[in-house]
């Protein structure tokens, strides 16, 4: 999930963990499937996402064109599955052991295009705070072509 926001900031307790200004906020969810490969896929499509205005008020420039800066969330959640019941499954959801790893080089794919990367903490209870620009929301999924 990707959200265009003028300012973010993650807590952890009382501690801040991170913090942007204008860019992008990213609820990253890692399932049971996902590989380096879709890392990889996600850093190029988000870093080069043009939902950020030009001159003309067009969607045109991506984060980098802006220089902006990306919050990173994970957030296993997003694979809550929620077609049966009242309760979500999060049987999709990769374990902890899987989806860290993934997380941490999808962070560092982005800091190697020349972003600058904010986090939250792994697998914490966080508190995340954002000004949705816009709004703008997008989801970006390596499964579903919309």
């Amino acid at each position: 999930m990707v959200q265009r926001v003028s300012e973010s900031r993650v807590k952890v307790g009382d501690r801040v963990t991170g913090r942007t200004g204008p860019g992008l906020l990213i609820l990253l969810g890692v399932s049971g499937e996902d590989t380096e490969k879709e890392s990889a896929w996600m850093a190029d499509k988000i870093a080069g996402l043009r939902i950020f205005p030009d001159d003309q008020e067009k969607l045109n420039l991506s984060v980098m064109d802006i220089k902006g800066s990306i919050m990173v969330v994970s957030q296993f959640t997003l694979w809550g599955d929620c077609r049966k019941g009242k309760r979500p499954s999060f049987v999709r959801a990769a374990k902890g052991e899987v989806a860290e790893p993934l997380y941490r080089d999808f962070v560092q794919r982005l800091e190697q295009k020349g972003i600058t990367v904010a986090t939250g903490e792994f697998g914490a209870m966080m508190d995340v705070e954002l000004v949705n620009k816009g709004p703008v929301t997008i989801l970006v999924d390596t499964e579903k072509q919309f």
